[in-house]
């Protein structure tokens, strides 16, 4: 039963879709290393992209251990409307809230600000 998962067609999506973003997230953050690296003097460059790179590293490992921790905080914190609302549901609320803020706010900026 250990590796059961091996022929569960949805772990392998799950798996080919967290490679993807790992891809994506490691570019964007190689692309935004360089913007800023290119700030510092030449000496200091490869030593503070390392560092970049590294502590990228670690964020991204804390992250999915925290990931990790928040998908088992399944028990019921209370009730609306007879759905039991966990921890982890107000955790996805709170951040779809704000995925939806963010994006209505950068389009609205986009809408409004003058072209020249």
């Amino acid at each position: 039963m250990l590796f059961a998962w091996i022929t569960d067609p949805n772990a392998w999506l799950a798996l080919g879709t967290l490679t993807l973003l790992e891809i994506v997230l490691g570019i964007d953050n190689i692309i935004f290393l360089s913007l800023v690296v290119a700030k510092l003097p030449t000496a200091q460059r490869a030593h503070a992209r390392r560092i970049g790179l590294m502590g990228a590293m670690v964020m991204r490992l804390a992250l999915l251990a925290s990931i990790a921790w928040v998908v088992k905080l399944t028990n019921p914190l209370f009730t609306v409307f007879g759905q039991e609302i966990s921890f982890r549901d107000l955790i996805l609320l709170l951040g779809g809230l704000f995925l939806i803020w963010k994006a209505s706010k950068e389009i609205h900026e986009s809408v409004m600000l003058p072209t020249y």
